[in-house]
């Protein structure tokens, strides 16, 4: 039994032998453990002393891991200041106690360039006999020029007599897109520039207007009274749109969570439009269109092609009846052009000159036919 136990650790005991002879072992196993012990003497050391600690640690700032990233006080700054409140005063036609009274109307407006061109919503200046600019910084501003205005879209430009004023940022890439974040700021019920944060909704609706010429962005972001006019300005600050809370709904309702404002694309197009001409000129054909598929059916999602737009609500002395259009005809081009966004062709339309002829493509009792309208220009009542 001894034997077989002699000879059993005899394996064990020439690993061990050959351990002891190999030198690279022997050093690691005479320097690790000191090492070892030394660093775990430095951690502790370095761990219990702030200053030390301070030195020799990276120098991490705290905001980095914070809250602080989701603030939106950056956007705000580089808005906020061109944002402005604006007061209209009108004497009223009907006095009361036998004396004139006056009426004032509170909204907001946003400077667009240095030289003092702000646009505003128009039912904030309506009537207006005279209408006060304060800036965010204290300033004010009696002389106020109306450049013009467009009821369409409720925005009207105005002018002061100003330089190097704060302008909104501007990006003209930026698109909005359903779910961006987005804050407006403007100046409700008179208590002070104030921001209210949202999401947009929806984009381009038009029910609310009643106006194919026109397309609004639906956000959360509360608009109240004194915010018509104000900027609707994204996570960077860059406008979004001009709030407007002209367009509510016809039933007295309490609706929560819907509001809308102009989109900044359309209102540059606008102001441009007044400056060059001091009023917007569109074109005018006389019909309204829908969306249809490949077999004349109405396109009610985004998931099915649209091939054409189906003519209705064709205005008997329009230019397109004149031309010879008829109600149900569907359009598949119009000036050579393939009809696959029915709102973006109005909108085409709408920037079309007056007196400019239009070849359409239409399809009528299963044949092609093309025919040649004439724009005229819209009118748009007060």
């Amino acid at each position: 039994m001894a034997l077989a136990a002699v000879i059993f650790f005899m394996p064990s005991l020439s690993k061990y032998t050959t351990y002891n002879k190999n030198p690279v072992l022997k050093l690691l196993k005479f320097v690790l453990p000191p090492l070892f012990a030394g660093l775990g003497i430095a951690f502790l050391v370095v761990f219990f002393n702030p200053s030390m600690r301070a030195s020799i640690l990276p120098n991490v700032p705290l905001t980095v891991m914070s809250s602080a990233h989701l603030s939106f006080s950056d956007a705000v700054k580089k808005a906020a200041p061109s944002v402005v409140t604006i007061i209209s005063e009108s004497i009223s036609k009907e006095p009361r106690y036998k004396r004139q009274n006056t009426v004032k109307e509170l909204g907001s407006g946003v400077i667009m360039s240095h030289d003092g061109y702000i646009l505003t919503n128009y039912h904030v200046i309506n009537n207006a006999d005279q209408i006060l600019v304060m800036l965010a910084d204290g300033r004010r501003f009696f002389d106020v020029q109306l450049i013009g205005f467009d009821t369409i879209t409720d925005l009207a430009l105005l002018k002061i007599n100003a330089e190097h004023l704060p302008t909104i940022p501007i990006n003209d890439d930026y698109y909005p897109h359903v779910g961006d974040v987005v804050l407006a700021i403007g100046n409700p019920l008179n208590l002070g520039q104030t921001i209210t944060q949202g999401i947009i909704s929806a984009t381009g609706k038009q029910k609310i207007t009643d106006s194919s010429y026109n397309n609004l962005l639906q956000m959360d972001a509360a608009i109240n009274v004194g915010n018509s006019g104000g900027a609707l300005v994204n996570s960077n600050g860059d406008l979004v749109g001009i709030t407007s809370a002209q367009f509510k709904a016809r039933e007295d309702l309490n609706i929560q969570g819907i509001f809308f404002a102009v989109p900044y694309s359309l209102a540059k197009k606008i102001m441009k439009k007044l400056i060059r001409h001091g009023r917007v000129v569109r074109g005018y054909l006389g019909f309204e269109g829908i969306a249809v598929d490949s077999t004349g059916k109405e396109v009610s999602d985004s998931l099915t092609a649209v091939t054409g737009m189906r003519i209705r609500n064709l205005d008997p002395l329009g230019p397109a009846w004149q031309a010879g259009i008829k109600d149900q005809d569907i359009v598949t081009k119009i000036a050579g052009l393939s009809v696959s966004n029915p709102q973006k062709v109005l909108e085409t339309i709408g920037n079309t000159e007056p007196g400019k002829e239009i070849e359409f493509e239409l399809y009528r009792n299963g044949k092609i036919e093309k025919v040649m309208v004439t724009v005229a220009e819209l009118e748009t009542k007060l």
